[in-house]
């Protein structure tokens, strides 16, 4: 694991270089570092599976018990293979839509060196390594979003997901800091083994608090929600891996591999159902407003990753189910659903998707993908995004109020898919400010891979 992140940082390092005589082929042949990765991932899954665990430890400050320690289980594990898997359909996705851009080689070193942060701060098993890892998410986060840095919408969106993020963070380092002083160790696994030790802490509300939020703000939830829309100034890429799969989901998985130690307390079940709660109405009620597809998508993750906050508040073994399948669930649609936004903007000329209309016929690989996804994001059968829809439905039945906003919430994902997946390609006379035409096979290949995965889990979940 240790080869793995840091060898990845090394090719992001190098890929400036390469950029530029890999020519046409850049996004596959840097598509093989994920997907190499991931196959190495697939190859643990049966110790994993059988209750085993893969760790690697470094001493890196050992004065202050800070060690580079790496742990495999199932929770980091189902994080990688997503980070992972639609990292690759991602890098050759990218390689298509930035085509002879001059500053594709500067776009593939933030991107990968991303990706190696995103896979950090899910194996991390020290409180100041995953900190580390988490901040430098937060910088190449910051680059990407602004990497169209001549647009002021780009450099503001920029600017305010990282004072946010980064601010958080802070706030998040501080109750690290708290809590590991307090009970004698920063490993993560030490302090899981012993929660009623964490628990029992003098420091255990403030330390709780602090790291709550670094999470929502990671993970945009309300009031702290307002700059992942903002992001969408980003490259479709961008917003596709950060914005939908992987850096918004990082505060869900720090409240998840946090829950066994410090969950189960009344302050954190309403904290985190209140937050989450709050997050996907406040979604909901913005989404119908927008007329960008990237923009109605990324209220519609909002209304997303407030569900998945509210199901680890309540917790549970069936709440870490629901969790975990609605989250792969989401990754698998809502990829693909910017890729064709993205499809929509390169080949027909605009996002809006109240200017567009008739495109099924010229792009109708795109419409194809874009209505596998939409169906598993709309929570129908026979999609993985129906299997986790009703998961999250059965974890918040003790709880009415919180079912009732996110069966309401739900049922604002509908109209957003038609406005996304069939408005744009229904009808006969195409309307678009171009001629348009089907996106080319680098740009269509991963996400209908991802929404193919997305059938096939929901057939056999």
């Amino acid at each position: 694991m240790l080869t793995l992140v840091l060898g990845s940082f090394l090719i992001a390092g190098i890929a400036p270089f390469l950029v530029p005589r890999l020519g046409e082929r850049v996004g596959w042949i840097f598509a093989l570092l994920p997907a190499g990765i991931a196959a190495w991932l697939f190859g643990q899954l049966g110790t994993v599976a059988g209750g085993g665990v893969v760790e690697r430890r470094v001493a890196w400050v050992p004065q202050l018990g800070v060690e580079a320690a790496f742990r495999l289980d199932g929770l980091s594990l189902t994080f990688a293979l997503m980070i992972t898997v639609i990292g690759t359909a991602v890098m050759i996705y990218a390689g298509g839509y930035l085509r002879g851009d001059r500053q594709l080689p500067r776009f593939y070193l933030l991107l990968l060196a991303f990706m190696a942060a995103m896979l950090g701060v899910v194996v991390a098993d020290d409180l100041i390594s995953l900190f580390v890892f988490w901040e430098l998410t937060s910088l190449t986060s910051y680059f990407l979003i602004g990497y169209k840095h001549e647009k002021e919408e780009s450099r503001a969106g920029a600017l305010q997901g990282l004072l946010i993020t980064g601010s958080g963070g802070l706030a998040m380092l501080a109750g690290f800091l708290l809590l590991g002083a307090d009970v004698g160790t920063f490993r993560i696994s030490a302090m899981l083994a012993d929660p009623a030790v964490v628990q029992a802490s003098p420091v255990y509300l403030p330390a709780l608090l602090l790291i709550a939020l670094g999470a929502f703000t990671k993970s945009a939830q309300f009031p702290f929600h307002v700059w992942l829309p903002n992001a969408m100034a980003a490259p479709t890429p961008v917003s596709s891996y950060l914005h939908s799969a992987t850096m918004v989901k990082a505060g869900v998985y720090l409240l998840a591999r946090l829950a066994p130690a410090m969950g189960g307390t009344a302050v954190w079940f309403w904290l985190l159902t209140g937050v989450g709660t709050a997050t996907l109405l406040a979604a909901g009620t913005l989404a119908l407003l927008q007329r960008d597809a990237k923009r109605l998508l990324a209220y519609s993750t909002l209304i997303a990753l407030g569900a998945l906050v509210v199901m680890v508040g309540v917790g549970g073994p069936l709440g870490a189910e629901a969790m975990l399948a609605f989250m792969v669930a989401h990754a698998l649609y809502k990829a693909p659903l910017f890729m064709v936004a993205g499809n929509l903007d390169h080949e027909a000329g605009s996002r809006d998707v109240t200017v567009l209309s008739g495109l099924g016929r010229a792009m109708p690989i795109s419409w194809a993908v874009a209505l596998v996804a939409a169906i598993s994001a709309a929570g129908l059968p026979p999609m993985l995004g129906f299997v986790g829809k009703e998961l999250a439905y059965e974890t918040l039945l003790p709880h009415p109020w919180a079912l009732t906003a996110l069966v309401a919430a739900s049922a604002v994902m509908v109209p957003i898919v038609v406005l996304v997946a069939w408005r744009p390609f229904a009808g006969r006379e195409p309307r678009a400010p171009k001629t348009a035409h089907e996106a080319p096979l680098s740009m269509w290949i991963g996400p209908a891979v991802l929404a193919t995965l997305g059938l096939g889990f929901g057939l056999a979940p």
